[in-house]
């Protein structure tokens, strides 16, 4: 049993969405909790309709009551009493597995978080997680830096262990050139390096990410191999994307 505390995608590329295909293909029963209902597409994101506080925890509350959950993994968490709702739920829980996709900017640049959230996530949240899946853009934030750059990454992935007390995958699909992602656990680093697929959208890969790893968790992998299984499956993806029209590809899931 797995479960995705994230926002709704109306376009189906990323958020909830994405995490009930990728626990689906993985042999995972998944279970969810909505917390916000997004309007948008594979460009933009047009509006947010956050849902309410009760709701959220009735939601999470009634899965774990229900369900014997083995790993749960955050997408949209929006503000900072939801990052703390879910955070109290964490301390309290028994799920083995948390892993934390600290969304704050989508790919196309809107604000999906807020500077309050920001801080709950980084005070209250993370340090409890299994792991924490920063894009380099969310690493800056969470470091107080204004930008990484690939000769930084494996340092900046370090410290943001040590900071905030978790493991972290610093994933660098927004890098110029060949991705590179790192692992830092425990003063100790991991890193892969794919060469870059072009001309496929990249909307909701890093949702498919984290809930790969929330999958392989659940399925008693070791931490490093969760996430090398992941990136494969990730890279798999990309490799073999849906054709929606005769325009656009969207990375999805090699059946």
């Amino acid at each position: 049993m797995v479960l995705s505390i994230a926002g709704s995608d109306s376009g189906g590329g990323a958020g909830i969405q994405a995490d009930l295909r990728v626990f689906s293909q993985l042999g995972t029963f998944a279970t969810t909790a909505i917390t916000a209902i997004t309007a948008q597409n594979l460009d933009t994101v047009d509006d947010i309709y956050p849902v309410s506080i009760a709701s959220i925890r009735a939601q999470i509350e009634t899965v774990i009551k229900g369900f014997n959950v083995r790993a749960a993994k955050t997408g949209m968490l929006w503000s900072a009493p939801v990052v703390e709702l879910v955070a109290a739920i964490n301390r309290i829980s028994n799920i083995p597995y948390w892993v934390i996709d600290p969304v704050m900017i989508s790919t196309s640049g809107a604000a999906l978080a807020n500077n309050d959230a920001i801080r709950a996530y980084r005070e209250a949240l993370i340090p409890q997680a299994t792991l924490v899946t920063p894009n380099l853009d969310e690493a800056s934030v969470l470091l107080g830096v204004t930008k990484i750059e690939q000769p930084d990454m494996q340092q900046a992935a370090l410290k943001l262990s040590e900071i905030l007390n978790c493991a972290v995958l610093l994933k660098g699909g927004h890098l110029n050139g060949n991705p590179v992602d790192i692992l830092a656990a425990n003063d100790i680093t991991a890193s892969w390096t794919r060469y870059r697929i072009l001309n496929v959208n990249t909307h909701g890969t890093g949702c498919m990410l984290s809930a790969a790893i929330t999958a392989y968790l659940a399925r008693d992998y070791e931490l490093y191999d969760a996430c090398a299984a992941a990136l494969n499956f990730v890279a798999n993806a990309l490799a073999n994307p849906w054709l929606l029209n005769d325009k656009l590809k969207l990375a999805g899931i090699e059946k």
